[in-house]
């Protein structure tokens, strides 16, 4: 049987992927070319790479259907992701000139693997197919595990990418064999012939659920949530700093997107048996992450088990199998991707040449010593604890909603104690910058770059027109999940 060649528009519902893709591999093609040059260069390119595919994005949601014999799906729900996955590109490659340049590390590697990680990342949300979905993954996690380990000489980077490698392999097996399951079941990997297959009344409910367990285990890695979150405060505080934001905002947002892409298209009918383990993840994902968050000294330690407690919220929505939930998720993790990002991004500027200044005592006076810095991170830590007019608080409002919608009120109740803990160990942090002095140990933060300034700048917008103007996106994530359907 003869395929016919695809036509143009379905490029165009590819073109993210496509123009991250073709930056990627440039730079990897220049960078022994320019390298001696100037190593701005390689950001300066990235950025152009990062806006384009932005813009792409952009232009695509213009031409909703699917392409490539069903495996991609262009529709609002993708570009949504697309969008919040490019710009957490963007925000990490201005946040990373000044690392770079402090570590003398600056290559066209790191940029690469940068770009590929959010194409893959691109390809998942956008896939309706199981392959597609799996090769995106992979192609966003194999980049991630090269760049936790991309300080060599840094033995605490290296056992941070170790850890991620081996530990994502294992996670990786067990959504791989779940789609294996479901394929031999169901005669399809593509999530809208699965959806059918499953909506008969003669569909095999055991082995459909024992697939659908494995691949939840897959994704609850990449989400860092319980019980598969351990490697996360290692990996987080082995990682350079750059990095680390980057993997508790880009593929944490790609990978629940996947988790409402294939639960809630492809698995709606068997939601009584995955319900109930989500509800316990979530739980175990709040609690965890946020009463280990209480003892940490090492800030990128604690931001580590603060992400775990996220992805426990997110899980939340995630656990109301509504529109309403797929929306307060979307919501909750731009938000997040917001003040997340950011505050790594502070401490990335003040942890200094080789990261040695990473416990909350290194923050003490920052707030007299370098204010605008001390202003913005506290603007995150805010929004992190859920303060009225930021982000953080309406993507917890709406998150807490959906779960009364849908009667979990015991988890709605456990979740808002959570957050009353939470607020503790981010307000510890807020009382070292402005109610303790510095001492003789404590670093002298270097005048902010204008590039981290800008880094700073877009995610602290965000974080602040999320809390005033949150209906803005919030219409358009309800607009969203009704694609799911």
């Amino acid at each position: 049987m003869l395929i016919s060649p695809p036509a143009a528009v379905e490029y165009i519902r590819f073109l993210p992927e496509i123009i991250l893709s073709i930056f990627g591999t440039l730079l990897m093609v220049l960078n022994p070319l320019i390298r001696k040059h100037g190593s701005s260069i390689f950001g300066n390119i990235s950025i152009l790479g990062l806006v384009a595919a932005l813009l792409g994005a952009i232009y695509a949601d213009g031409q909703v259907g699917q392409a490539f014999s069903r495996m991609i799906v262009n529709d609002d729900f993708a570009n949504f992701f697309r969008v919040l996955v490019i710009a957490i590109g963007i925000v990490i490659v201005l946040g990373s000139y000044e690392f770079l340049s402090r570590e003398r590390a600056d290559t066209g590697e790191f940029h690469s693997l940068i770009l590929f990680s959010v194409a893959g990342q691109c390809i998942m949300v956008s896939s309706n197919d199981l392959i597609l979905i799996f090769i995106g993954l992979e192609i966003s996690s194999i980049a991630t595990y090269i760049l936790a380990g991309y300080l060599r000489d840094d033995r605490r980077a290296n056992e941070a990418a170790i850890k991620y490698f081996l530990l994502g392999s294992f996670a990786t097996a067990f959504f791989l064999y779940g789609i294996s399951l479901i394929y031999g079941t169901t005669g399809s990997t593509n999530l809208t012939d699965i959806h059918v297959f499953l909506s008969s009344p003669s569909r095999p409910l055991l082995l459909v659920g024992v697939s659908a367990a494995l691949m939840l285990v897959g994704l609850t890695f990449k989400v860092s949530g319980a019980p598969f979150q351990v490697w996360a405060p290692d990996v987080y505080q082995g990682a350079p700093s750059p990095v680390s934001a980057f993997l508790s905002a880009g593929p944490k947002a790609a990978a629940f997107a996947v988790f409402l892409r294939i639960f809630l298209t492809a698995f709606p009918s068997i939601s009584h048996q995955w319900w109930p383990v989500v509800w316990i993840s979530a739980l175990l994902s709040m609690t965890i992450g946020n009463f280990a968050a209480l003892t940490q000294s090492n800030i990128k330690r604690m931001l580590a088990y603060s992400s775990i407690a996220h992805a426990g919220y997110v899980l939340v929505a995630i656990t109301a199998h509504s529109d309403i939930g797929a929306a307060a998720a979307m919501f909750y993790l731009a938000a997040y991707a917001c003040m997340n990002v950011g505050a790594f991004i502070v401490v990335s500027h003040i942890a200094g040449k080789g990261e040695k200044h990473v416990g909350i005592s290194d923050f003490k006076g920052l707030g007299v010593r370098q204010p605008i810095t001390a202003a913005l991170l506290t603007i995150f830590l805010l929004s992190l604890v859920g303060v009225p007019l930021t982000g953080g608080f309406f993507g917890k409002f709406y998150i807490f909603q959906a779960a009364l919608q849908s009667n979990m009120i015991w988890l709605t109740v456990l979740g808002l104690l959570n957050s009353a803990v939470a607020a503790y160990y981010y307000l510890r942090i807020i009382g070292a910058m402005y109610m303790q002095e510095a001492v003789a140990s404590t670093p002298v933060p270097q005048p902010l770059p204008r590039s981290t300034r800008f880094a700073l700048l877009l995610p602290a917008l965000g974080t602040i027109i999320l809390g005033v103007f949150p209906s803005a996106v919030l219409d358009f994530a309800i607009k969203s999940a009704n694609f799911l359907k």
